[in-house]
């Protein structure tokens, strides 16, 4: 499977949990509805991923990413009014430290918004 076609079933999975859920609960009830999407569309997830970060060799600290889907992308879930430069910026961490190149910040609030991030930038393509 390609990252575009498992990052646009990701979408649609949390199109249908919140269209199931609505808005107003934790992040932790919309992490959890989200892995329940995710296998029954047939995708690998991993739930609240160590990840460990090192400087000059040395491990210096440790966080986890909400979920990780087929070892291919890092999901950073919100449930929050909306989101902050702070949150974007929390993912591409992630990335870096893990040297995966994909990830989705995805916010539950009164609709999903989802902003995907990559380890590496990538311009956009320009229309000749």
């Amino acid at each position: 499977m390609q990252i575009n076609e498992i990052t646009e079933i990701i979408i649609g999975c949390a199109y249908k949990v919140h269209n199931l859920l609505g808005s107003g609960f934790l992040e932790k009830v919309y992490e959890n509805a989200l892995i329940i999407e995710l296998e029954e569309a047939g995708l690998r997830v991993k739930q609240q991923y160590p990840i460990s970060v090192y400087y000059k060799e040395q491990q210096v600290g440790d966080y986890f990413a909400d979920l990780v889907v087929e070892n291919l992308v890092i999901i950073e879930l919100k449930a929050i009014e909306k989101l902050a430069k702070a949150h974007e910026v929390q993912l591409v961490h992630y990335l870096t430290a893990t040297d995966i190149d994909n990830g989705l910040l995805i916010n539950f609030s009164s609709s999903v918004e989802v902003k995907r991030k990559y380890r590496q930038y990538k311009p956009k393509k320009r229309i000749v």
